[in-house]
């Protein structure tokens, strides 16, 4: 079992981590690690991820009451405490703003494309949980749907999460999360994406069940292959302009198409 002072020092490696890559700016983000049922140590509030110090980070209980450190917690902790109330399994928790899946939450377009195959290994597909206030128990609340059949999530005008049996699992999650919307994003810009058959993509998940790989999985949705927990389905929000989101992102990688051609012409 490793010690109080061997988490902290991860937590503030992983701050540090994020913060480089661009995934928070300024006091953004929070982390989360799971000690017992109700003892988890997190990050406080008003600190740059990438300058912490293993005697800033606060122990909470399963309440959000502090038991040990001096510091004041995040007013996001209830989002963390809900994950780990609603799903015994997941041992850390990490928020953040990456920049290109941000701005797919922001734009209401759920990462569920079935494309790359460390994504369909690793991560699975990423919904978007509908907007809440935050410091309030409505992220929480629509986080909740969400939670027993997936491992990363979109934050509707907010940001992302992932959940991991540990805190390097959740991490390389949000890694995986920026990467695959950062291609995703070139993919729709050059015309859109292909996805994988049913076929290939069965096969990649006799992969992460051979490899055993942890967490939730929804499967895929097409073609009923089974996955670690029950898929939601997303349902895509119209706009004031009439269209959905699938016809709205066909209308914009259409119109970077003709553009692009008219600048090199």
């Amino acid at each position: 079992m490793r010690s109080d002072f061997e988490i902290k020092r991860e937590i503030c490696e992983i701050g540090r981590r994020i913060y480089n890559k661009g995934f928070v700016a300024a006091n953004d983000g929070n982390i989360t690690v799971k000690v017992s049922d109700n003892e988890f140590w997190a990050t406080p509030t008003g600190v740059s991820k990438g300058f912490m110090t293993p005697d800033m980070l606060i122990k909470v209980d399963a309440e959000g009451r502090v038991l040990e450190g001096t510091w004041k917690p995040s007013s996001e902790l209830k989002m963390h405490l809900r994950v780990y109330k609603e799903r015994p399994d997941v041992g850390a928790v990490v928020h953040a703003h990456p920049p290109t899946a941000t701005g797919f939450a922001i734009a209401g377009v759920p990462l569920d494309k079935y494309t790359m195959p460390e994504a369909i290994i690793f991560l699975g597909s990423v919904p978007i949980a509908e907007y809440g206030t935050p410091s309030t128990d409505e992220i929480p609340d629509a986080l909740s749907k969400y939670l027993q059949s997936y491992d990363a999530f979109l934050l509707e005008n907010h940001g992302a999460l992932t959940v991991g049996k540990d805190l390097m699992t959740a991490y390389f999650k949000m890694e995986t999360l920026e990467f695959y919307a950062k291609i995703s994003l070139t993919a729709r810009l050059l015309g859109g994406e292909r996805e994988l058959s049913c076929e290939q993509i069965g096969k990649l998940m006799d992969i992460r069940r051979k490899f055993n790989v942890p967490g939730k999985h929804p499967g895929c949705p097409s073609c009923n292959i089974e996955g670690v927990g029950e898929p939601v389905k997303q349902e895509l929000k119209t706009n004031e302009s009439g269209f959905d989101e699938k016809e709205l992102t066909a209308i914009v990688a259409e119109v970077t198409k003709r553009v692009l051609a008219q600048c090199k012409g």
